[in-house]
């Protein structure tokens, strides 16, 4: 699932994670992109410490045998930088999480004041879907999040329809807290979905009114963001 910061993308992996027949993995790419960017982001030696920093060991890790009959990675677009390989992917059923770009601006710079285009990750997200379109001859699959929030049974089962995995009703709600398979830097950015037990709307403060420069941000990630969301799952 290739989602882009300030998604629902935590509470996508809780609800996969909550079917019997499934494992997740959280942001395998994190400590490589941070290695080769030297970005500061929170926590940034834990993450650098708690995973490979090569993303040849990484990709190699993604497409091996799998210990459960569906196994959810959990992508950040921005994380796939240049020089990072993508062919691993095609032995991955690829599907993208989308969200307006403004909302999510608005909920970014609640954990991290600094922000740019590429922070965001909607137009890596483009990328990567039309490679994928390229690839297949077909859109993958794009799910909204908001539409997921509106009526989580609705959406989730065209999700796994659309990926050709049975819908599990399990998969719309989940016990509250952390999971060992949470990255290190859950204490960071995880504080909302670790008090969640299912899919909840997103918190008032996401609705504020954005800066001149968040704006300019907005405006320049839109065009990428409707390149996608013609293709959600109605």
């Amino acid at each position: 699932m290739w989602s882009g910061p300030r998604n629902i993308s935590t509470a996508m992996m809780r609800s996969f994670e909550n079917r019997p027949d499934c494992t997740v993995i959280d942001e395998p790419f994190y400590a490589a992109y941070l290695a080769a960017t030297g970005l500061a982001h929170p926590m940034r030696e834990a993450v650098l410490a708690s995973q490979p920093s090569d993303w040849r060991v990484v990709a190699a890790d993604l497409v091996g045998e799998t210990p459960t009959p569906v196994v959810y990675q959990k992508h950040m677009t921005h994380h796939m930088i240049e020089g990072f390989g993508l062919d691993w992917t095609a032995d991955c059923r690829n599907a993208f999480l989308i969200r307006d770009p403004e909302q999510v601006l608005a909920s970014y710079v609640r954990k991290r004041a600094e922000v740019t285009l590429k922070d965001i990750g909607v137009v890596r997200q483009r990328e990567l879907f039309e490679r994928e379109a390229d690839r297949l001859g077909a859109a993958p699959p794009v799910v909204e999040g908001a539409d997921v929030l509106a009526d989580p049974p609705r959406a989730l089962a065209r999700l796994c329809a659309a990926l050709d995995v049975p819908f599990d009703e399990a998969m719309l709600s989940w016990p509250a807290g952390s999971r060992d398979s949470d990255g290190v830097w859950a204490p960071a950015w995880y504080e909302a979905v670790e008090r969640s037990t299912g899919f909840e709307t997103p918190e008032r403060g996401e609705a504020r009114a954005l800066t001149d420069d968040l704006r300019r941000i907005a405006d320049q990630a839109q065009p990428h963001y409707q390149a996608l969301a013609r293709y959600r799952l109605g």
